[in-house]
């Protein structure tokens, strides 16, 4: 079974709802229960929170009532509600509670070394997040006496997260995800910060100014206080615009394309250099590695490719920053698409991997058109109605043609151990993917 309340209260079994009909308080103590799952509460506490002090005399033969009502709506199931000396609890089993959930999340990605494994791992916790904790069943303040805690983890899992993203060059991502908890959170100075930075870092030095000032106003008229040395550092230095505070340094083996860091062409082929968009796949994968970091980069990639044409770059890059969530979503997409790929070239005998990239390639087809190009010639293109998808389609074409092509036999992958990238070997004389990198680097550590 499965209690969702992390937002609106929900409980359900395999899909259905229950618990439909049952009274508000009912609801609300099941979950005062399964917040301390495993542990009793005390019916004095129980009271306590249902009734905020002002209980009536019949408040626990009340609570007697529900705890029985609860137990015959959860019996069915497999839940069960005992009583506990003067208390009742919730026995800890395999049923889902997304606040438990969460919390292990949050945990998962603190751990995390690396960061795009981190921000995936605080997307996925974020997400679980519907609305207000309980928020149909506890007012204002029974949810901050309830959740405070969450709460605040929630808030320190953004700021991490926003930490990890401005690692990662994910500035667009960072305002984005910022501006709506700013609205509810503006004194939150780290808040502030991460967002400060990211406005710097796309172009806005004006807006950074002008929320460090708001801050400022803010945190005199309601708290009395200047903002904290942070942050009145992190103003100093975009005022100066400190070129620390520029965008991270660029990877090894990157060249500079519009406003990207991309990998070098090192493979021959546009199927092969999207699975060269993760430096170092047969080797540790360092923090800054991932060159896929946002939306952004795969449009400007695919169109370095020639995969689509610029015009259509400028205009998904637009339209990226309008739906973030959807872009996401495509990039997170493209990213298993080439997981998939990789291993379906790397290891001809993963039909699992080849069958991902078949759909992918089927999709793509489905989302295609045959257009003239300039040189006179027909060819099948992405249609503009894939949106946002149209480079994901792009490049899955170019997959289907190489997976079809004799020469999908000669890819190699690079021996190197710091490497892995993907390569076209012809001649089946070459050995490594970039003699000026890769064998170099082999020598210099045989001497």
């Amino acid at each position: 079974m499965e209690f969702q309340l992390l937002g609106p209260f929900a409980a359900r079994h395999e899909g259905r709802q229950v618990l439909v009909g049952s009274r508000r308080q009912e609801r609300c103590l099941l979950a005062v229960l399964l917040l301390h799952a495993g542990r009793a509460v005390p019916t004095d506490r129980l009271i306590d929170l249902l009734w905020d002090d002002e209980p009536p005399a019949s408040a626990r033969a009340t609570v007697h009532t529900y705890v029985g009502r609860l137990r015959a709506a959860l019996r069915p199931h497999g839940v069960s509600v005992e009583t506990r000396h003067d208390g009742y609890a919730v026995e800890q089993g395999p049923d889902g509670i997304d606040a438990h959930e969460f919390v292990g999340l949050v945990d998962q990605a603190a751990d995390a070394g690396d960061p795009a494994e981190r921000i995936r791992l605080y997307d996925q916790a974020l997400g679980l997040w519907r609305g207000p904790l309980l928020a149909d069943v506890a007012d204002d303040r029974l949810r901050s006496r309830l959740g405070g805690t969450l709460g605040e983890l929630r808030l320190s899992a953004v700021e991490r997260r926003a930490e990890a993203q401005l690692a990662m060059g994910l500035h667009d991502r960072v305002v984005a995800d910022l501006t709506p908890l700013l609205e509810e959170h503006p004194t939150r100075e780290r808040l502030v910060g991460a967002r400060m930075t990211a406005l710097y870092r796309t172009g806005r030095q004006a807006d950074a100014l002008q929320l460090y000032d708001r801050t400022r106003a803010l945190l005199a008229d309601e708290l009395g206080i200047d903002p904290g040395r942070e942050l009145r550092r992190l103003h100093e230095r975009i005022l100066s615009a400190d070129p620390r505070l520029d965008r991270p340094a660029a990877p090894v083996y990157a060249v500079r394309v519009a406003d990207q860091w991309l990998p070098w062409s090192t493979s021959g082929h546009p199927a092969l250099e999207f699975c060269n968009t993760y430096a170092g796949w047969g080797g540790e994968r360092l923090p800054g590695s991932e060159w896929l970091r946002g939306y952004a980069a795969l449009a400007v990639w695919a169109g370095h490719l020639d995969l689509i044409e610029n015009r259509q770059v400028t205009r998904l890059r637009e339209q990226a920053l309008r739906q973030p969530a959807e872009a996401a979503a495509v990039l997170a997409e493209a990213r298993r698409l080439r997981t998939d790929l990789y291993s379906c070239l790397t290891d001809p005998q993963d039909g699992r991997a080849f069958k991902a990239v078949a759909a992918a390639v089927e999709d793509a087809a489905r989302l295609s058109v045959f257009t003239r190009g300039e040189d006179g010639l027909g060819r099948w293109q992405p249609s503009p109605s894939a949106g946002l998808r149209l480079p994901v389609c792009a490049v899955a074409r170019s997959a289907g043609e190489l997976l079809s092509d004799p020469r999908r036999f000669t890819v190699r992958g690079c021996p190197s151990r710091d490497c892995g990238w993907l390569f076209l070997d012809e001649s089946g004389r070459r050995r490594w993917c970039s003699l000026a990198t890769c064998g170099a680097k082999r020598a210099a550590g045989g001497r």
